[in-house]
């Protein structure tokens, strides 16, 4: 029971570490400009771009991400997963608090 939470304790204290996390989906797209004679016409689409696919209001939005923030918005995606793998585990303990009957707040 005292190794629960002691990891219950842990696992929270880790998720205030997880500030720039962010909740979406990856995409990455390459297009066709308008300019006739452009290499992207032959096959050589200008890209990739980089997006966040979001929900806001129930509807989903493309959120460009800038070359220079890359880096940064993968992590944040990643910290978010780590965010859901957390409180999962944190489930799982709090159930076996409860079977134990050593539920605390």
């Amino acid at each position: 029971m005292r190794k629960l939470l002691h990891e219950r304790a842990l696992l929270l204290a880790e998720l205030g570490t997880l500030a720039r996390m962010l909740h979406g989906s990856w995409v990455e797209r390459f297009s066709v400009c308008s300019r006739a004679g452009c290499r992207c016409h032959r096959g050589e689409r200008h890209g990739p771009r980089h997006y966040l696919v979001v929900r806001e209001k129930g509807q989903q939005r493309q959120k460009y991400i800038p070359n220079a923030q890359v880096a940064a918005a993968q992590t944040g995606l990643a910290e978010y997963h780590r965010v859901r793998e957390i409180v999962d585990r944190i489930t799982h303990i709090n159930l076996a608090l409860i079977k134990e009957d050593a539920y605390e707040d």
